[in-house]
């Protein structure tokens, strides 16, 4: 077939950092997630335009699915920051942020971008050094034998996205639940290679959050079972559960015409052949003392009638997400994939079978022997603040999880950034010439990249402010401060700030505040002391160690992929 118009050439777009549509385009999203950030973050409303689901939130992972960018320049970026949010959950709107801010004031700059590159690597090291070493004041040590910084770091997770819609009562209720979720998960017998385990989510949309709940063991939904009636399950001589876990269809309609074509002979039935092979794999269960059978897909309603009749319970269509758990907790991985022959071997345990009612709907209850896998049921008023809620703690369990790997957590509210602006600046004025022989730059260069690093990191902690406050930060410990407001003229700021953003120092002593939005350096005098000056260490706000680490280096990676653009090359047809 000939073509209807000619083949048109490809587009070439050379600098394209310097186009008017590349700035734009950029400031705009910049401005989306600035906005958003932080507590006192202003939610955003996505939908296609043509209909269907209606999004609210101002979650990163969210905005970034749904928001859709042409741009070739900002796909990079949004893809870069999706693919940080994947592997840790959390920082996504940081690194989104620090990323703008690297592209924003290192291409302003009068220094060619290979040289910016080489210089800004540079202060990343510097920076990824501070925060390994001991003598970090940004830093904070998680000790697992105390809950007091675990709860601090889950709190400031639920508290950091207002599209929960969640008061300080509902807050303590779902850290507390978070925390006791997170380990159950913990195995009770440490081996070599120790597995966390699951928390699954049940949602219970409607209801008070303060209604959440979480119990060991995994819910499976069975609206046909009354809650009423007593529960009698057939156990094994230890007085265990045996479980049989089926991840293929035992519905009776297991050819597929797709698969190609069965020759049967005259008068045979497929169909009573088939389900004459369920009831044989039903006959099997019940003679090997099965108590329980999970299938994932559909069951045939004969058999799940036989196994009622010989005292087995029946549960089909479990879904694909409940079988992994279901297996890890029951022993029984994997899952049977056939109904032509079961060994003696297929089988998991369960310790105990229960009925729960919540609200209008009925559970079935499976509790292990040994909890890894555990069930929270988590409410709350709206849909929309259900599933802003599902993901903050997803992610506050990832971030658990994370911190197992690595105890240690970074002072959050815009102090770790400012924190590690100040020490930049006292770490570049300090440097021997042979660091900029080795860098092949000149000194001036190294300050002005420097500085633009630095600026950046600032712009982060600016971005929490959203009601016009002014932001300080004090030239002791580089931390952050808020300013409310409409606050009257004083001579001393100690008047008007009463703590730092992290909770970590009060007003106690002279800081020499200085404000945030000055483009003079201010030298790094020491650092963070391990004991606050005001005791408010029962409230910090703490950051993911690991999470912010790989934003801000994947910050600065992707802003200096994107800088280093010389053409972008579109193809038109």
């Amino acid at each position: 077939m000939s073509r209807l118009e000619a083949k048109k050439p490809p587009l070439f777009i050379s600098e394209p950092l310097t186009g008017d549509a590349v700035s734009q385009s950029l400031s705009l999203l910049s401005g989306i997630l600035k906005s958003s950030y932080g507590p006192a973050g202003r939610l955003k409303q996505l939908h296609n335009g043509v209909g269907g689901c209606v999004c609210t939130t101002s979650q990163s992972s969210a905005l970034l699915g749904h928001l859709s960018v042409s741009q070739p320049v900002l796909r990079v970026l949004t893809a870069s920051v999706r693919n940080h949010v994947s592997r840790f959950s959390d920082c996504g709107l940081f690194t989104a942020i620090l990323c703008c801010g690297f592209i924003e004031n290192f291409r302003s700059l009068n220094v060619a971008p290979f040289t910016v590159i080489k210089i800004s690597k540079h202060l990343l090291s510097l920076c990824m050094d501070h925060l390994k070493s001991e003598a970090c004041g940004c830093r904070v040590s998680v000790d697992f034998s105390s809950v007091e910084t675990l709860v601090c770091l889950v709190r400031s997770i639920l508290t950091s996205k207002p599209a929960c819609m969640l008061n300080k009562t509902e807050v303590d209720h779902l850290t507390s639940l978070v925390l006791k979720a997170f380990i159950f998960t913990v195995p009770c017998h440490v081996e070599t290679n120790a597995v966390l385990g699951k928390c699954v989510i049940i949602p219970v949309k409607g209801r008070r959050v303060v209604d959440s709940t979480v119990l060991p063991g995994l819910l499976i939904e069975t609206p046909e079972i009354q809650l009423e009636k007593p529960l009698a399950v057939k156990r094994t001589g230890s007085n265990m559960i045996k479980i049989a876990l089926f991840s293929v269809s035992m519905s009776g309609d297991g050819f597929n015409p797709e698969e190609g074509t069965i020759a049967v002979q005259h008068g045979v039935s497929l169909e009573v052949s088939e389900l004459n092979q369920l009831l044989n794999v039903g006959k099997q269960l019940v003679k090997d003392e099965v108590g329980l059978v999970v299938c994932q897909k559909v069951m045939h309603p004969s058999l799940k009638q036989y196994l009622k009749e010989n005292s087995v319970m029946a549960v089909d269509r479990a879904g694909l997400s409940l079988m992994e758990p279901l297996g890890r907790m029951t022993g029984n991985r994997p899952p049977i994939a056939s109904i032509h022959s079961l060994s003696p071997g297929c089988y998991g345990s369960l310790k105990d079978l229960r009925i729960e009612g919540f609200t209008s709907k009925h559970f079935l209850h499976l509790i292990p022997e040994d909890t890894v896998i555990c069930s929270l049921m988590l409410c709350n008023r709206s849909e929309t603040a259900w599933d802003e809620l599902k993901r903050v703690c997803e992610t506050a369990e990832h971030v658990l999880q994370l911190t197992v790997k690595e105890p240690l957590a970074l002072l959050g509210g815009g102090c770790t950034e400012t924190h590690l602006a100040s020490y930049i600046r006292h770490k570049s004025s300090s440097l021997p010439a042979s660091t900029f022989k080795d860098l092949d730059c000149s000194q001036t260069q190294y300050q002005l990249v420097a500085d633009g690093f630095c600026r950046s990191l600032e712009s982060v902690a600016r971005s929490l402010s959203h009601d016009g406050e002014e932001i300080l930060t004090d030239m002791v410990y580089g931390h952050c401060w808020f300013v409310p407001s409409g606050s009257p003229c004083v001579s001393k700021w100690s008047d008007l700030v009463s703590k730092c953003g992290c909770g970590m120092n009060g007003n106690t002593e002279d800081l020499s505040w200085r404000f945030l939005q000055c483009q003079s350096g201010s030298p790094f005098i020491q650092a963070c002391p391990k004991e606050p000056s005001v005791k408010v260490a029962d409230h910090l706000t703490l950051d993911c160690f690991a999470a912010k680490c790989s934003g801000l280096q994947v910050a600065l990676e992707t802003a200096n992929l994107i800088l280093d653009l010389s053409y972008i090359i579109e193809d038109q047809n």
